[in-house]
């Protein structure tokens, strides 16, 4: 009998040996904590879409980024939820409202972790829609100013980067124009390049009562369906000024990443969206998974196909694993 002479075991059987030639890594500095920011004080209500996620007020969201710093997490995402909303999503703009407010906070408690803030209207707008509207029709360019000043507004407050994701045409060239008029030309942008209009973001929307109150996304967010529009729109965004290109879902379009990767000569990143999250803690809930393993296994999937950063609920979770 012919015994085998490459024997790939061999590096298995040792656990440190595994470790050893492991070729994906997840770490701290790969993962992005997104959060959610109401206005008022005191405020940490439960997220019944997400388990284990909350609505914090900033002061809130400050004690939950150092708790996260502690951990070792290096950088957030905020979200808002103003008190105020209407047509034109003026308040996102404000610099008085919760994300500008949790931009001081967390920055006066954790100089050292990076806040990122995510530029849209959706939150904003009584209408749900991401950028201006005329009847059921979303306006394209006459949005574009409404996000270069949320943009602006979130910079003077603190913020380290800031991630369009409208999916508008040229919006990453109308907040660079700004923040360099500015004097913010320093300030990187990570763009939402290639998001999808998926199903996966349901929880999200429930999260952030950003759902639209007609129609869909799907004029604007790009179909599930295409490989090649995805480059396109990365090459756009970054001939724009992108410092970061982003796939949106990840899990689903793991293949949309290794592509971007591949093509781009700039960071990706992949943003494991609400229902992947929460697919993950229901079926562990229900038995059907080992929660800790699932969950680090699809971080190293998200990685593996090439994703530098990945923003992901999970991040405070899975910390103390890595």
């Amino acid at each position: 009998m012919a015994w085998p002479v490459d024997r790939p075991r061999r590096l298995r059987d040792h656990s440190v040996l595994r470790q050893m030639v492991s070729e994906t890594v997840v770490q701290a500095v790969d993962l992005i904590y997104p959060i959610f920011i109401v206005t008022g004080s005191g405020r940490k209500e439960p997220i019944e879409s997400l388990p284990g996620q909350f609505h914090l007020s900033p002061d809130e969201a400050a004690r939950v980024a150092a708790e996260f710093r502690w951990l070792g997490g290096r950088a957030v995402m905020l979200f808002g939820l103003p008190s105020y909303k209407d047509e034109t999503g003026s308040s996102g703009s404000d610099p008085q409202g919760p994300v500008p407010l949790a931009i001081r906070q967390i920055k006066e408690a954790v100089p050292d972790l990076a806040v990122i803030t995510d530029v849209c209207l959706c939150e904003y707008t009584d209408h749900g829609h991401c950028g201006l509207i005329s009847g059921t029709r979303i306006l394209n360019d006459p949005t574009l100013p409404h996000l270069a000043a949320q943009a602006l507004t979130h910079v003077r407050a603190g913020a380290d980067m800031v991630a369009p994701s409208d999916m508008m045409d040229g919006r990453v060239g109308a907040i660079r124009e700004e923040l360099d008029h500015n004097g913010f030309e320093h300030i990187p942008i990570m763009s939402y390049s290639a998001k999808y209009a998926s199903a996966f973001y349901g929880p999200f929307r429930a999260a952030a009562d950003s759902a639209p109150a007609f129609g869909d996304r799907r004029g604007y967010q790009m179909d599930p369906a295409n490989r090649r529009e995805a480059l396109y729109e990365v090459r756009l965004d970054l001939e724009e000024g992108a410092d970061i290109v982003m796939v949106k879902p990840a899990g689903p379009y793991l293949d949309i990443i290794r592509q971007v990767a591949d093509f781009s000569d700039r960071p990706v990143a992949a943003y494991q969206v609400s229902g992947e999250f929460a697919m993950l803690r229901h079926a562990a809930a229900a038995g059907a998974l080992d929660y800790r393993r699932a969950a680090l296994e699809s971080l190293i999937g998200i990685k593996r196909a090439g994703a530098d950063l990945i923003l992901t609920y999970l991040a405070p979770e899975v910390l103390p694993w890595l």
